[in-house]
């Protein structure tokens, strides 16, 4: 089936009381592992590209993948842009097919923020392309994303209201105590912003650095208004674990099918795990 919009997935989500898994993939074996998960589990399922990995893998083959991968399956599938700071970058992503994308504005003091998503809005909701937006830092390091401790701040609840009214974005990701990259310790989720956000503007919230935050947080962040949860590091960790494992057995080995196969495969185990926790399942 043709790819859908984010907001697509997020009135249903809303409805139905569940959150969306958003998966970074960055190549075909990812991409492979997201879907089979997705179509066997009977789950919509958001597939996003950052900044670095349209880099590493190219636009074109990230849009060519995924499209690819979508009319094959029988399951919702949205293509989003994860943490689009660069505008030229999101206007690329909308042209070449992208039907959601972030821009994330943080970097800006929030009057600018505020300008600068609101414009984006503007142009993708013209074409039927979905936006998430962002205020607050989110904490630690993944791919081109880094956030020192001391910056991330939590986003105060009468600032992201301000925000999301002002922006009109589908989806508005704040920071309230989780981080991107491996936790050292359990993150700490200040829920009480989660909720009063929600509950204030009816906001589809997401939870970045969803890998590793307990299920119980989860549980409960999607209770309160959590939609979309990206993940992204654990996928990394299970699928490089095994790839690990295979090339420790197979030391000779030199098919490299036979190493990514098998990691595919755990991948895929992986994610639909987290499609259960996300309450997802059986939703497409």
């Amino acid at each position: 089936m043709a790819l859908v919009s984010l907001r697509t997935l997020l009135d249903a989500a809303q409805q139905g009381k569940y959150a969306v898994g958003a998966f970074n993939c960055n190549n075909m074996e990812i991409v492979q592992a997201i879907v089979a998960a997705a179509e066997e589990t009977r789950s919509p399922v958001i597939l996003q590209a950052s900044q670095g990995a349209i880099k590493y893998a190219g636009l074109e083959y990230i849009v060519g993948m995924v499209k690819t991968a979508a009319q094959k399956a029988t399951v919702p599938i949205c293509l989003h842009l994860d943490h689009g700071t660069d505008f030229n970058t999101v206007v690329a992503c909308i042209r070449a097919g992208f039907t959601s994308v972030m821009f994330d504005g943080s970097q800006y003091e929030k009057e600018e923020n505020i300008a600068r998503t609101r414009e984006v809005v503007k142009i993708a909701h013209a074409v039927g392309v979905s936006v998430e937006g962002e205020i607050g830092k989110i904490g630690g390091v993944e791919d081109d994303i880094a956030v020192d401790e001391r910056d991330a701040m939590l986003t105060p609840v009468p600032d992201a209201i301000e925000f999301y009214e002002a922006t009109g974005v589908d989806a508005l990701a704040m920071s309230f105590g989780t981080a991107h990259g491996p936790y050292k310790l359990p993150p700490k989720l200040a829920l009480d912003r989660i909720a009063a956000v929600h509950e204030q503007t009816g906001a589809y919230l997401v939870m970045h650095g969803g890998s590793g935050v307990p299920a119980e947080d989860v549980k409960k962040g999607i209770e309160l208004g959590i939609r979309k949860i990206n993940i992204d590091t654990e996928l990394r960790q299970a699928f490089l674990g095994e790839v690990r494992r295979q090339l420790a057995e197979k030391p000779d080995e030199i098919d490299p099918r036979k190493i990514f196969a098998p990691a595919r495969d755990v991948l895929k185990e992986h994610i639909k795990a987290k499609m259960a926790l996300f309450g997802s399942v059986g939703k497409a």
